[in-house]
């Protein structure tokens, strides 16, 4: 990867193929001025749009390897399950919370401060796949129907087919990255959110305990998402493993976060999970 890269963001830790590259970029590296200091990608909170240009610019400089550009694609995420095959010309500001690529010079893009990214690759490194996983898109299925568009090689368009065909690629295939997100000491909910995974898995009771008054519940995030990746067949699991290290909220200085930020600023910046083909 290039070394315009700063040196506290995140390079996954997982046997992916040589061709495959991921990153997660973290606060480091850009010219965002406070509360959005400082590589802020968000395009839609409250910062100075010349400056989330410029971290723009950078995070696509950093992809590059060897002279070769690689164009992160920007998704408009809306908490959904659509997914996006992308491909050279693929414009950016599409609506979808997760996209898979067969292409090289473009990467699977997500944005994130607090939910969580997930990335994928199959062991062939032929494909790859980025989810933004909040805990509305985790209970409607995102990463279920990433891994059956991915699968199939085929984006939310051909869903039904996807689902019929899937067996072409076996979830043993399949290596998956978690990033960073809320954690469970951090991350407050109602019942409704057990009772919404719940209805799915009764198994997913023990990613909640008890905290507070008025039945508020603590919820594992990333817990939850690796159970449901394991639902279906994927055990090359790796990255976020519900540690304090992993937790937007509790490491300021290095993650935004949308719950910690937005009541003191009004606002919280954005970091990105970028997975491509490259050389």
């Amino acid at each position: 990867m290039a070394d315009s890269i700063p040196f506290d963001w995140l390079r996954p830790d997982w046997p992916a193929p040589a061709q495959v590259r991921a990153l997660c970029t973290t606060r480091s590296g850009g010219v965002s001025a406070p509360p959005f200091d400082s590589f802020n990608l968000g395009r839609l909170v409250g910062d100075r749009p010349e400056a989330v240009q410029a971290n723009w610019a950078a995070l696509h400089t950093a992809l590059g390897v060897a002279g070769q550009p690689v164009r992160p694609v920007y998704l408009r995420q809306v908490h959904g399950t659509v997914v996006l095959s992308l491909d050279a010309e693929t414009p950016d500001g599409l609506e979808a919370d997760a996209c898979m690529t067969q292409a090289r010079g473009v990467a699977c893009t997500v944005m994130a401060a607090d939910c969580l990214p997930v990335l994928f690759t199959n062991r062939a490194g032929t494909r790859v796949a980025a989810a933004h996983a909040g805990w509305r898109g985790l209970a409607a299925g995102v990463l279920e129907q990433t891994l059956r568009c991915f699968a199939a090689g085929t984006h939310d368009d051909k869903a039904q087919t996807a689902i019929k065909i899937a067996a072409q690629e076996s979830a043993d295939e399949v290596i998956a990255w978690l990033g960073p997100c809320i954690g469970p000491q951090a991350f407050e909910v109602g019942p409704e959110v057990r009772d919404a995974f719940c209805a799915q898995n009764p198994q997913a009771a023990r990613h909640f305990r008890p905290h507070g008054s008025a039945g508020k519940l603590l919820a594992d995030l990333a817990a939850l998402a690796r159970q449901r990746l394991r639902d279906r067949g994927v055990t090359a699991l790796y990255g976020n493993d519900s540690s304090g290290a992993w937790c937007t909220v509790g490491n300021p200085s290095r993650f935004f976060s949308h719950r910690r930020d937005t009541p003191m600023f009004g606002s919280s910046g954005r970091m990105a999970a970028c997975i491509w083909i490259g050389a």
